[in-house]
């Protein structure tokens, strides 16, 4: 069987995009060795609500939670439509294209309940549409990533459904530096957007910054938000997308 796919790149971030219902081979797909090779496989399907509806799955070929850059390059891959509101697991998004010469993409986020924000002396947990455990450190470029993400993952209270684990460093009052060990990929990625604006309401909620610039291992994001009395709204994550090649496999 023929299967035409698209890639796509969101800060390093990168995915397989499909216009299809074909779902038995992701994780072959996935494979960087054997197959197309990326973090995830993103399918665009239709939705009676929305512009389109987007599945998405990690590299372990499991269904997954919301993902911030994927949902940025699933708006790029639309880009036609130019204004998008389209469906994710967690619920619906507004996505628009900031800037067409530098492929600039922005998506919202839904709203988040302060009171589900759990903050304790060594760490942060909230939910962007994915869950993020966050914690704040020092020199984060001698941090491993891999061992010490995994081994947070893999541990109560979130060894039965898992949780994206971000190392969150404050540059500045209005910049952080964030690298994050995503579960389903079980390894570090080049950047996680969930997991961008997780750090940034956590670092926000603990006093530590203002409105926000981060710097991931794939490139720059920025954070928007409003402040209400008991929650988060209007959180848009924008940065960048580029499409990176086209083709088919046999599978």
């Amino acid at each position: 069987m023929k299967l035409n796919f698209f890639k796509y790149q969101g800060t390093g971030n990168d995915f397989i995009l499909i216009d299809s219902r074909e779902k038995e081979h992701l994780k072959k797909l996935c494979d960087r060795h054997f197959g197309i090779g990326s973090d995830g496989i993103i399918f665009i399907q239709n939705d009676y609500k929305s512009d389109f509806y987007m599945q998405y799955y990690n590299s372990d070929g499991k269904e997954s939670t919301m993902c911030g850059n994927g949902g940025r390059c699933a708006v790029f891959f639309a880009m036609e439509l130019k204004k998008i509101y389209f469906g994710a697991i967690d619920g619906y998004h507004f996505g628009m294209i900031k800037n067409n010469h530098n492929n600039f993409v922005s998506i919202s986020l839904l709203d988040i309940q302060k009171n589900k924000i759990e903050i304790n002396s060594e760490n942060v947990f909230l939910n962007t549409g994915s869950p993020h455990h966050i914690l704040f450190v020092k020199n984060i470029s001698k941090i491993n990533v891999f061992q010490e993400g995994r081994k947070i993952r893999f541990q109560n209270p979130y060894l039965k459904q898992g949780v994206n684990v971000n190392f969150v460093e404050v540059l500045n009052k209005t910049t952080l530096k964030v690298r994050t060990y995503e579960r389903g990929v079980e390894n570090e990625t080049l950047s996680c957007g969930t997991g961008v604006v997780a750090s940034v309401i956590a670092a926000y909620k603990t006093n530590k910054i203002a409105k926000i610039l981060v710097n991931t291992m794939g490139g720059k994001l920025w954070v928007s938000f409003e402040e209400k009395k008991n929650e988060y709204k209007n959180i848009y994550l924008t940065g960048s997308v580029k499409f990176i090649f086209k083709g088919y496999i046999e599978i």
